[in-house]
């Protein structure tokens, strides 16, 4: 019985181990405002992946949607310097799907061919669909992939403005990719406030073999905690990252306007499925449905942060990627924030970097 003892309380403390993952703050480096290159204006930077020894960043403008392509260039734990390279431009002549949907680009990542996969969040407002959808390296237009039902169909009146497909990333498996909401579908239930708990966003996983969603885990939005100043206020998931399989680095997002450039509440979340997480791929509604979503834990506050932060903001932090390997082996991570093209107030053009402690 002793050793019967002994062996689960060791077993425990392996999976602990497993589990216990830290984030340490390293450096930020912000880009000086309304920068050009190629003739556009480096802003807007939504999603980022890093694949092949650059980076990509996608460039959240309906007007001209793009992706960049450069480098961020780390030196003695901190960013020195953050160069791009190219622009690839998403203006396909020979096929009508550019010309019918709004590209309202939120996340990139980089398939094993080169290709990029892509989401927009469309525009509910106009009757335009949220898409996933894959170009070449071009930007020339490839696929559309398959939407189960709940998240494609806009007519049935489910969908949120602008708060649709937010995050992607590809799974650590090589075999599909995740896709999140940013905001709970209106059948889902309500968007986070003062009181509303629990209000619940879908991350969403394609089989690239079965070339559709196969399944799909609801992840809870923590609450709002500022006092309400303006007119909007809310939260949502901006990125995700998965670094074991079933578990993910989770970027939550607070926003409360009348704060100026302090209203965003940025954190990173680990969150991670268990045996009985519930699969809620062919649930039309959480609301309806007892189920169990992913579990969760704070890894990083950015208010812990802010005397290292440019005036002391966290800006609107909407990408996260892996970046490069440190001297000590230990991974990082590397956010971005999207500054709106300066078009509601003063915003950076922010690069965090994060190291990965286990």
């Amino acid at each position: 019985m002793k050793y019967v003892f002994l062996l689960i309380i060791g077993m425990c403390f392996l999976g602990c181990k497993k589990n216990n993952i830290h984030v340490r703050f390293l450096d930020e480096y912000v880009l000086q405002d309304s920068s050009i290159f190629q003739k556009s204006i480096v802003g807007g930077l939504s999603g980022i992946d890093n694949y092949g020894g650059n980076y990509y960043f996608v460039v959240d403008d309906a007007r001209e949607p793009r992706v960049l392509v450069g480098d961020v260039i780390v030196e003695d734990r901190k960013i020195s310097d953050v160069t791009f390279k190219k622009t690839i431009f998403f203006n396909d002549t020979l096929n009508k799907f550019y010309q019918n949907e709004v590209l309202d680009l939120e996340s990139v990542f980089v398939n094993s061919n080169g290709s990029l996969n892509l989401t927009s969040e469309g525009s509910i407002r106009k009757k335009k669909r949220p898409t996933v959808f894959v170009t070449d390296s071009l930007g020339k237009f490839v696929k559309e992939i398959s939407l189960p039902s709940h998240l494609g169909n806009i007519n049935i009146g489910k969908h949120r403005h602008n708060g649709v497909f937010e995050g992607s990333c590809k799974s650590t498996d090589g075999k599909g990719f995740w896709v999140s909401l940013e905001a709970p579908l209106k059948i889902d239930g309500e968007e986070p406030s003062y009181k509303v708990k629990k209000s619940s966003v879908r991350i969403t996983y394609f089989d690239s073999d079965k070339g559709k969603a196969t399944k799909q885990y609801a992840y809870e939005l923590e609450n709002l905690e500022k006092p309400r100043k303006g007119d909007i206020n809310l939260n949502g998931v901006t990125a995700i990252l998965e670094f074991r399989k079933n578990e993910f680095f989770v970027v939550e997002r607070i926003y409360h306007s009348g704060y100026g450039s302090y209203g965003n509440t940025i954190r990173i979340f680990r969150a991670w499925a268990d045996e009985n997480t519930t699969n809620t791929i062919n649930l039309e509604s959480l609301k309806k449905v007892n189920h169990i979503p992913l579990k969760k834990e704070l890894l990083f506050d950015f208010e812990s942060a802010k005397d290292q932060l440019t005036d002391g903001i966290i800006d609107n932090i909407e990408g996260i990627c892996f970046g490069d390997v440190l001297p000590n082996g230990n991974k990082t991570l590397l956010l971005i924030s999207d500054d709106n093209f300066q078009l509601y107030g003063k915003q950076l053009n922010q690069f965090i970097l994060m190291e990965l402690v286990e």
